[in-house]
C-alpha cells in the first residue's frame, strides 16, 4: 500500500537546479550562523567541527570564523574521495559562508541579554534546521557532517544519531573549559541540532537530489 506523499520504488526522481542548490546553501549557512552567534553570546558549545571550533575560542580567543575554516581543511579531503567533487566543493562553499556570515552576523546582529537556556533550546533548533537544509542538498558543514552523510548513504545509519554520539565526546573535552551549567545546557542544545536532523532526514524520506 502506497501512502499519499510516498515515493515509490519505480517514481522518477526529482533533480535539485542549480540555482535552488544555491538558494539553499545561503538560506542554510545564513540560519547556522545566527544559531552560531547565539551560542558564542552564551557561552555554549555545539558538536562537530562548528563546536570544536567554538572551544577553541573560548580557550585561546580566536575568532570563530578563522578557526573553523582551518579545522575543516583535513575533512575536504574524505568529501573528495568518498562523496565527489561536486559535494566536497559545495561543502567548501558552505563552510566558507558560515566562516563569512557568523563574523558578520555578529555585527548585524547585537544581543543585550540572552537567556542561556532560551539560547541553547532556539540557537540549537537554528543550527539543526540550517543542517538539515543542507543535508538534502547534499551538503555538509566539513568534519563529522561528512562523516555522517557518508555512512548515511552508504549503511543507512542515521546522521543524526551517529553525529550525536560523536558531538557528546566534543562535549566532554569542553569539562577544562566551560562551568558546570554551560555544558550542561550544550549537551541539552547537542541534543536538539541533532533530534531535528534524525526525525526530518530519515534515508528515503526526502528524495531530492542534485
Amino acid at each position: 500500500m502506497k501512502v499519499e506523499g510516498e515515493v515509490g520504488i519505480d517514481a522518477p526522481v526529482e533533480r535539485h537546479r542549480l540555482y535552488e542548490d544555491g538558494l539553499a546553501i545561503v538560506t542554510g549557512t545564513l540560519i547556522v550562523s545566527l544559531g552560531v552567534v547565539i551560542y558564542s553570546k552564551a557561552v555554549l558549545l555545539t558538536g562537530s567541527t562548528a563546536g570544536l571550533a567554538l572551544l577553541l575560542q573560548y580557550a585561546t580567543g580566536a575568532g570563530f570564523w578563522l578557526v573553523f575554516s582551518l579545522v575543516n581543511l583535513p575533512f575536504y579531503v574524505l568529501a573528495v574521495r568518498r562523496l565527489g567533487w561536486p559535494f566536497a566543493l559545495r561543502t567548501f562553499l558552505a563552510v566558507s559562508l558560515v566562516s563569512l556570515f557568523s563574523r558578520l552576523t555578529a555585527q548585524w546582529v547585537e544581543f543585550a541579554r540572552i537567556d542561556p537556556v532560551y539560547a541553547a533550546v532556539v540557537g540549537g533548533g537554528l543550527m539543526g534546521m540550517g543542517l538539515l537544509v543542507l543535508f538534502r542538498h547534499r551538503t555538509g558543514l566539513g568534519g563529522i557532517n561528512i562523516l555522517a552523510i557518508y555512512l548515511q548513504e552508504k549503511w543507512g545509519i542515521r546522521a543524526g544519531y551517529f553525529q550525536f554520539a560523536l558531538d557528546l565526546s566534543i562535549l566532554a573535552a569542553a569539562v577544562f573549559v566551560l562551568p558546570p551549567a554551560n555544558l550542561l545546557l550544550s549537551i541539552i542544545g547537542a541534543a536538539v541540532v541533532n533530534m531535528i536532523l534524525a526525525i526530518n532526514h530519515k534515508p528515503g524520506r526526502y528524495a531530492g537530489v542534485t
